[in-house]
């Protein structure tokens, strides 16, 4: 995919920062900007940008969405243990990270009015091939103790994962992330840890980053397939924001025949001993499995996300 604004990869956003005169684009100033009709930003360069530029399709997707979910409320989930606001609108959100190429396509549409919506951001965030997240290595390989708990790389899966271990108090799977879109437990009970944000504990962001839909509700990234760690079946996490609120958080799933195709291939080869798939995760959800399609080296995956973009229960 090219992006229309190729050149402003990489900047800077934070929900933590508003739009400064020159400086970083804030997450929080961007979202105040998507919400006013031909809202714009300043980048740090000084150049004045529209958020809905931020997101671009070079390829007619409307058949594929057409296969991919509906207008129905998109299942909430907890955003697990290791999301914290990356800092990154971009499009491609690989960095260094070696793996089969995966292009990630959304749709957000209105779940009331089942038409796109335009000028929501959304974030997405997964681990690389060998199951550790950016800006939680330690906690994700096990040696550090991870926020919420766990260890994708191998060691104690996060608290609350989907191991059978219900946490202490709750239903199976735990109560949803405090303020959850949707209001209820995650789809089959699950939960992946801690509802509270994380602290990063080093300076990676690899396989995190945000876009802004276009008018047609649509953002795509460029990034790989992700790897697995053990506990969870393999997966992307996604937040939609609309108007500085989070109305959606929820994870993507893969066929498990493309899945143990990519597997079988380096680098994921080397990280074997996978325990967790789409039949046993406690979090999966058919609703939430991608349209998955070859793409030239790799593949294409779309899904629609339906969102109460208003928060009024319907």
């Amino acid at each position: 995919m090219r992006h229309d604004l190729d050149h402003h990869e990489g900047q800077r956003v934070s929900r933590r920062r508003l739009i400064a005169g020159i400086g970083s684009v804030g997450l929080a100033g961007l979202l105040a900007a998507c919400g006013r009709d031909g809202g714009t930003v300043t980048t740090s360069t000084g150049e004045t940008v529209s958020p809905q530029a931020t997101a671009s399709t070079s390829t007619d997707l409307t058949a594929l969405f057409g296969e991919a979910n509906t207008c129905t409320l998109t299942a909430s989930t907890t955003q697990g243990p290791y999301y914290f606001d990356a800092d990154k609108i971009r499009s491609d959100i690989r960095e260094d990270r070696e793996g089969t190429r995966l292009r990630v396509a959304v749709r957000v549409q209105d779940s009331e009015q089942c038409g796109p919506l335009a000028n929501a951001v959304v974030e997405i965030w997964h681990c690389d091939a060998e199951g550790l997240y950016s800006g939680a290595e330690a906690q994700s390989s096990g040696a550090g103790g991870a926020q919420g708990g766990g260890a994708p790389g191998g060691g104690t899966p996060p608290s609350g994962a989907p191991d059978g271990t219900p946490p202490s108090g709750g239903p199976a799977g735990g109560a949803p992330p405090s303020g959850a879109p949707g209001g209820g437990a995650a789809p089959g009970g699950g939960s992946e840890g801690s509802a509270a944000d994380l602290t990063p504990t080093d300076d990676k962001r690899y396989l995190r980053g945000a876009q802004v839909t276009n008018s047609d509700g649509i953002v795509e990234f460029t990034t790989i397939w992700p790897g697995w760690y053990r506990g969870r079946t393999t997966h992307i996490h996604a937040m939609v924001h609309v108007d500085n609120n989070r109305v959606l958080t929820t994870q993507m799933m893969f066929d498990e025949a493309l899945n143990t195709k990519v597997y079988a291939a380096a680098p994921y080869s080397a990280h074997t001993g996978r325990d967790t798939f789409n039949d046993n995760d406690t979090i999966y959800a058919d609703s939430m499995l991608m349209k998955v399609v070859e793409d030239g080296d790799g593949y294409l995956g779309v899904l629609n996300f339906s969102v109460d973009s208003d928060q009024d229960g319907a």
